[in-house]
């Protein structure tokens, strides 16, 4: 579904990612981790278009994304939730949603029902629907922020640092999120400085270390892998975690 070719990223002179390859195929969950300063949400940035200064080929489904505006990269169908969260804090919960919905063509119908769907998703935002989405705390703002990029229906459903500054409860929530959209059959690509967690509901993963792949293999054999427990996943059980757990706080 998803191909990178030799990817590099610049910011003016510097280079952020150099010479990244990956691939993500339909119905997959793969994640991407590395210490901060990686590359990581800048290869997010790129792959969603709000980086333009790129070199290499980023296919979807086959077809270049190169030079396309973000806008067109959702309609086709990537769908972004930022690092941060990065809601619009005086709009209402509704409102939120409804935007994630704005380059999609739907009907009014069709647009009820996924704001149904995104209630039964996170019924805390069923709750809050009329208040204005910048008095929620940290986790639901993170739920709102994953219903508004569900809103555009995404095949492929970009998470960039989902965990970052929730407590331990709401990252267990978050995760188990993100586990049933797989199932339901979304494919997913998740940026993560909680290797344990992200490993234990991926399939594959990549490690990024100073804007380059330096490791990548089944989710099972990297957390296997001593260097990367001892760089990123440090004190955890010896065996790799079971699908249904999630190493919260590892």
């Amino acid at each position: 579904m998803l191909e990178l070719k030799n990817v590099q990223c610049h910011y003016g002179r510097i280079t952020a990612v150099n010479g990244v390859s990956l691939s993500v195929s339909k119905g997959e969950l793969v994640s991407i981790i590395g210490a901060n300063g990686a590359g990581k949400s800048t290869l997010f940035s790129t792959i969603c278009g709000l980086l333009t200064t790129w070199d290499g080929e980023i296919l979807f489904k086959g077809a270049s994304l190169r030079g396309l505006p973000p806008s067109d990269i959702v309609s086709r169908g990537i769908s972004m939730v930022p690092e941060g969260r990065q809601i619009f804090a005086p709009l209402s919960v509704m409102d939120n949603l409804l935007l994630g919905s704005y380059c999609v063509k739907q009907s009014r119908k069709a647009r009820k029902r996924e704001i149904a769907r995104m209630m039964d998703l996170f019924p805390i935002l069923g709750e809050r629907r009329d208040q204005p989405a910048g008095t929620l705390s940290g986790g639901e703002q993170q739920m709102l922020a994953i219903g508004r990029a569900l809103m555009a229906k995404p095949e492929l459903l970009v998470l960039d640092e989902p965990s970052m500054g929730l407590a331990p409860k709401i990252v267990k929530t978050i995760f188990n999120t993100i586990r049933q959209l797989r199932s339901e059959g979304v494919t997913i690509v998740l940026v993560e400085q909680n290797a344990g967690a992200a490993l234990a509901i991926s399939d594959r993963g990549y490690v990024l270390e100073t804007g380059k792949v330096v490791l990548e293999g089944s989710a099972k054999a990297l957390f296997c892998d001593e260097g990367v427990k001892q760089a990123y996943i440090g004190k955890t059980p010896t065996a790799p975690p079971r699908d249904e757990s999630l190493l919260i706080g590892a």
